[in-house]
């Protein structure tokens, strides 16, 4: 147990509480946080409902068998496989599979390469950046007009894709292989929006384009969608599995950031980097404390502290070594009312929970400030 003690009691993550609003490998996803020392919050955004029994997919499928198309567009692998699975349940897995081989069929990535070729297909184009922009832009430029085309949609329908087909006169046969649904509980989704508004949580990771769309919905149902939007422009770090995946927030200005290889592995890792990058450190009373998330790190340990002194922490630092007059410091008290006192309170738990009391100096009749190091006063002076 000794040896344990030696060891940093804290992952790159510690400290932090991350969003996740994905329906698929959410768990995955969740343990690589929790791993890293995260605190998690889920809740699933949508949920999908696969269309074995979908009538449309049914009706689809029929005519494709029965009328060939010129083109076939696979946009996920999950959603190719369940298209011929669900075609072999009707018994139409090998009439499917023979039409699939005469059409020009395209692939949006690797992912959906693999499954092409695992049916015994072969496609004939996929794009390197695994963009439907790229596909839409090939489709146009060998041209479209009076032709058919298919395209399995990805849980949704592909905002501009189709319209843009139709447009250029081709005759487009959507293949719902699966469908997202709004969270049949609304409950999580709720909760996760109102921690992301209290700015409880510190990133919120999306994993499709539909969760994306999904959340921005729910806030806009409730009438939150500009304090969501601000939060995640401010405080809230928005992080995207992929390009794709962005795009709904992107539409209404939110920059995310986004791992270089497409994949839940390099999403948590692109957390361990940015968050406590984004976390403030400050050299005050001889120690070095960093400012985290629902924890704070005095010379390298971890130190949980509760909401409401989080709140007085934050509000001393926005400018260090500065007197903070109780009045403020009670403003900043979530629900704390009108009463001194309860910054007095706050303010004690607070010491406690740092475990170094002369962080925090009381001013008599004034208020409360960070013991500033004097060698970083003229670097602070005017944070």
């Amino acid at each position: 147990m000794h040896d344990e003690q030696q060891r940093p009691d804290h992952g790159p993550l510690s400290g932090f509480t991350v969003g996740v609003t994905a329906a698929r490998r959410a768990d995955e996803l969740g343990a690589l946080l929790q791993r890293r020392g995260a605190t998690v919050v889920h809740a699933p955004a949508l949920r999908i409902v696969p269309l074995a029994d979908d009538s449309e997919l049914l009706d689809a499928t029929k005519e494709l068998v029965g009328n060939a198309p010129d083109v076939v567009v696979a946009t996920t692998a999950i959603g190719f496989r369940g298209w011929v699975e669900a075609a072999d349940g009707w018994g139409l897995g090998e009439d499917l599979l023979a039409r699939l081989r005469g059409v020009e069929l395209l692939a949006r990535g690797p992912k959906v390469k693999g499954a092409i070729r695992a049916q015994g297909l072969t496609e004939e184009w996929s794009p390197s950046s695994e963009s439907m922009a790229e596909v839409l832009d090939r489709l146009l430029d060998e041209g479209v007009d009076g032709r058919r085309v298919a395209v399995q949609l990805h849980g949704e329908p592909l905002p501009g894709f189709v319209e843009s087909l139709r447009a250029a006169g081709a005759e487009v046969i959507p293949v719902p292989v699966y469908r997202w649904m709004p969270p049949e509980d609304i409950g999580p989704v709720d909760r996760l929006l109102d921690a992301a508004l209290t700015r409880g949580l510190d990133a919120l990771t999306f994993t499709s384009a539909p969760a994306a769309a999904s959340l921005l919905s729910r806030a806009e149902d409730r009438g939150l969608h500009t304090e969501l939007l601000a939060a995640l422009h401010h405080d809230v770090l928005p992080a995207c599995v992929g390009p794709v995946t962005a795009l709904p927030l992107q539409a209404h200005g939110i920059d995310t950031v986004q791992p270089e290889r497409f994949r839940l592995g390099p999403l948590v890792q692109l957390l361990c980097k940015e968050l406590p990058g984004r976390a403030r450190t400050l050299p005050i009373a001889g120690h070095q404390v960093e400012i985290r998330g629902h924890a704070v790190l005095v010379d390298g340990a971890l130190r949980p502290v509760p909401p409401a002194g989080m709140s007085l922490l934050r509000t001393l630092a926005r400018r260090p070594g500065w007197v903070v007059a109780r009045a403020e410091l009670l403003r900043a008290l979530p629900g704390a009312g009108r009463d001194e006192h309860a910054v007095e309170t706050a303010m004690a738990r607070l010491r406690t929970a740092l475990g170094a009391p002369k962080l925090i100096q009381t001013v008599v009749k004034r208020g409360y400030r960070l013991a500033l190091d004097p060698a970083a006063d003229s670097k602070y002076a005017d944070v």
